[in-house]
């Protein structure tokens, strides 16, 4: 029996090892190479390898910093919100009043259609829509409800948000209808005959069961949108900044210690993020 046991234990160990190869390779170990690197000292000319504190000194002494942080924290929220909204409603929509299965797959994939292309070709099919002479502007004119074009439409935060709804709806929308999928019909059935009006079934049934969902959808959405700088520099019109931006102006001046001490305090902010939100909810039974 022992020997079964030391058998099985061995064979677990070769099945996960080249898993664990991938995994040390492509993500331990860059990991660990930009937290040896943001300890470095750059000057105008090269890239001294010494142990030094300078640029976490200089990260955490500037005001620009906190500003650009608590940027990407706005963003970040703000996009979560209007995304758990959105995403919440179409999967509610598909899974309980969308009957027949095909129909269900069917707008389910009407929904990924905008996913087809990337993400840059979405993001920029805004600013024609958005911009001065655009379509949202010559349109509301010609309604009568402007008189001049608006300027916040294009090439500021509100233009931010609306690409980053849009761009990660999505992610969103898949892990709640999974979620909501697997509910089984004869608790709502219950529920009502117990005399529970909608509001209460919803509160007390639907979303209690949807919440690994909800925070599965949470974690993609805050990550993609703190990592994200291509969608604030080009809708923002280089008017505003998130970490993500920050990191890309030091690669862009080649100040590579400055760009990796900013992403390891970026992917410390992002973990310690993901960890309170796994205290809330074990996403471990949806995975």
């Amino acid at each position: 029996m022992e020997k079964l046991l030391r058998n099985k234990a061995l064979s677990g160990w070769l099945l996960a090892m080249p898993l664990t190869i991938i995994l040390s390779l492509f993500l331990v170990l860059p990991i660990i190479l930009i937290v040896v690197v943001s300890f470095w000292r750059a000057t105008e000319f090269s890239i001294i390898p010494a142990f030094v504190l300078e640029n976490y000194e200089f990260l955490f002494g500037s005001s620009v910093t906190y500003q650009v942080f608590l940027n990407t924290f706005k963003y970040a929220g703000v996009t979560w919100a209007l995304t758990l909204v959105i995403g919440f409603t179409v999967a509610y929509f598909l899974a309980f009043h969308i009957r027949s299965q095909t129909w269900q797959i069917a707008l389910f994939l009407l929904c990924t259609i905008p996913f087809w292309t990337s993400n840059i070709i979405r993001m920029i099919s805004w600013i024609p829509f958005l911009g001065r002479n655009g379509i949202a502007n010559s349109a509301l004119m010609s309604w009568g409800v402007i008189d001049q074009p608006l300027e916040w439409l294009l090439f500021s935060d509100f233009a931010v948000i609306l690409a980053f709804v849009h761009l990660y709806t999505l992610f969103m929308v898949v892990p709640i209808f999974n979620t909501m999928m697997r509910i089984d019909k004869s608790l709502i059935e219950a529920a009502r005959d117990a005399g529970a009006t909608g509001a209460q079934i919803m509160w007390n049934v639907i979303i209690p069961l949807t919440k690994p969902g909800i925070m599965i959808g949470t974690i993609f959405v805050v990550t993609l949108v703190m990592g994200d700088f291509i969608t604030v520099r080009f809708m923002s019109g280089s008017q505003s900044a998130n970490v993500g931006r920050l990191i890309s102006n030091d690669i862009a001046l080649l100040a590579y210690p400055s760009a990796a001490a900013t992403a390891v305090v970026l992917l410390a902010t992002v973990l310690i993020v993901i960890g309170i939100l796994l205290r809330f909810v074990d996403i471990r039974k949806e995975l």
